[in-house]
């Protein structure tokens, strides 16, 4: 494809100064090194690059060679100087355009993920950055040992491995809290996928929760805080999966729709427990265990280190103390939910 020919309204006045500072062996003054940075700046401005544009000025420059003898050295002094100072315009230019188009994303993404803007308008500024949110999108949200920008080298990578297999694809990733988004098709769940193996991977051992596809403008920020709540619930349940979908966890906002019956569920069923020697917390983790490994005594005490006849005790104790054997299914129940709601509530560290 060939090249837009560079208009000579940015060379204006080369010729002239080349021709001069040739003569008199002068440098370039301030008004002409001014003249020569606005230039470049409006150059950057009207698209044109700037390979093209210094090749422009040194074709000039060859046209305008001066002939005097001994003039060679002024002459390549102020050809540097121009372009110099042109380039440093031009320069100047991008990194203003760059820091506007930043800007721009940040804002989109702020009022995007917490629906501060008119949904017309959102949708039709969604398109600039490759959303059509007239379809359904989910978000995953990756968490790491530490708090990411977008220019850092974690999320890059992690970009450049989504980007190198799915193309654009409708694709935003971005940085929101110190936490890495990817906003993705919901039809298109592998571009999820594998972002959570890239970013699990990037942060080291970093956890990811990816929402459940929601249609409309306003999926985008509901799949993101479905997405941000499953990273809560993990860190409350000390779930140990790398990978959380929301899908999954649905049950436990449930139980805590009602905050008040499942604070009066923990304290009637598990209550009894503070007054074992030691406190209810040994007797908490037991329960959590046996439950966790599917009521596998010897899978439950290989995780509490514990022997399974140590075990027994603690569930013949919880048994005693609460009347509710783990054991048996018409109780087992009634004490996992209220081991879940202990966990969600932080009980007994909160007090309910």
């Amino acid at each position: 494809m060939a090249e837009r020919e560079i208009p000579e309204e940015y060379l204006d006045g080369y010729a002239e100064i080349l021709s001069e500072v040739a003569t008199t062996g002068r440098r370039l003054t301030r008004e002409e090194i001014t003249s020569r940075r606005t230039l470049g700046e409006q150059a950057a401005d009207a698209g044109h690059g700037l390979r093209t544009l210094v090749s422009a000025h040194l074709t000039a420059a060859r046209a305008a060679w001066p002939t005097t003898p001994g003039s060679a050295d002024s002459a390549l002094a102020a050809v540097h100087q121009v372009i110099d100072a042109f380039a440093e315009g031009y320069e100047r230019a991008q990194r203003l355009a760059v820091r506007q188009e930043e800007a721009a994303r940040r804002e989109f993404i702020d009022d995007l993920l917490y629906g501060r803007s008119d949904l017309g308008r959102l949708a039709e500024r969604a398109e600039r950055f490759g959303l059509r949110l007239s379809h359904a999108h989910a978000v995953a949200v990756a968490q790491g040992p530490t708090a990411y920008d977008e220019g850092d080298p974690v999320p890059r990578q992690v970009e450049h491995a989504l980007i190198s297999r799915f193309g654009d694809r409708s694709i935003l990733l971005t940085t929101k809290d110190g936490r890495m988004l990817c906003i993705a098709p919901g039809h298109q769940g592998e571009i999820l996928t594998h972002f959570a193996k890239q970013a699990h991977a990037a942060t080291d051992g970093g956890r990811v929760a990816i929402g459940r596809p929601q249609p409309g403008p306003g999926g985008v920020v509901h799949s993101y805080e479905e997405a941000l709540n499953a990273l809560e619930l993990a860190e409350r349940l000390e779930l140990e999966d790398p990978v959380l979908h929301a899908a999954d966890l649905l049950v436990y906002p449930v139980l805590t729709r009602d905050r008040q019956a499942m604070a009066e569920l923990v304290l009637d069923t598990l209550g009894p427990l503070t007054t074992a020697r030691g406190g209810p917390q040994p007797l908490l983790d037991t329960l959590t265990a046996y439950f966790d490994s599917g009521c596998v005594a010897a899978e439950a005490a290989r995780r509490l280190s514990l022997s399974v006849r140590a075990l027994t005790y603690r569930l013949e104790r919880i048994l005693k103390l609460t009347g509710a054997n783990p054991a048996d299914p018409a109780h087992r129940y009634m004490l996992q939910t209220a081991v879940i709601g202990a966990r969600l509530l932080d009980w007994p560290t909160t007090e309910l």
